[in-house]
């Protein structure tokens, strides 16, 4: 067999893998879905699915990552008709794409959120969409602590808390978001500087 055979071999097998996760992840809680089960689906051994991914939550990273391409273009496209270019209608606008992402997604996210310690903050999507908060409501208010800002919206998105919200709670998504908007407005108004 050659190596180029062996590579088209090889990406047929991850687009399969990544097929059977999603379709499991989407039809049952993903706590629950093991990594025999998604070997099973796709159609190969064990051995070959953990060759292509170390554990389950790298699979769950993976599956998340081709569901946030539409985010992450309106990361890249603040002039586009992604949304607005002013700084603070900007980053209102990406909260609500964040929530969006994390309802839509929040099987996938609680289950990755207990990967570890801290598992909701050092996954490396989180990284990422934390930075992208930060970098945001810096434009939006330079000389606010960003940082601290960014890791408090972003907790305030958290999978676990919106569907509790959601679901125990019944508060509706608008009520969610509206709610979203009012934490981050006063964060982002002129305060004087704390010493």
């Amino acid at each position: 067999m050659t190596a180029q055979r062996e590579r088209a071999d090889a990406a047929r097998n991850r687009e399969a893998i990544l097929a059977a996760a999603a379709e499991l992840f989407d039809r049952t809680d993903a706590g629950t879905v093991s990594m025999n089960d998604i070997a099973e689906a796709a159609g190969v051994g064990k051995g070959t699915l953990f060759r292509r991914f170390s554990d389950r939550g790298a699979l769950i990273e993976a599956v998340l990552a081709r569901r946030a391409t539409a985010l992450l273009r309106s990361e890249k496209d603040p002039g586009s008709d992604a949304g607005p270019t002013e700084p603070v209608p900007a980053l209102l606008s990406y909260l609500d794409d964040l929530l969006d992402f994390v309802w839509a997604n929040r099987s996938l996210i609680r289950a990755l959120d207990h990967s570890g310690p801290n598992g909701y903050y050092t996954s490396p999507a989180s990284q990422h969409w934390i930075a992208e908060l930060t970098r945001r409501i810096s434009a939006a208010r330079p000389g606010v602590d960003a940082d601290y800002l960014g890791h408090i919206l972003y907790t305030a998105v958290r999978a676990d808390a919106v569907d509790y919200l959601h679901t125990a709670r019944g508060m509706s998504l608008d009520r969610i978001r509206a709610g979203l908007h009012a934490l981050a407005m006063p964060a982002l108004a002129e305060h004087p500087a704390i010493a």
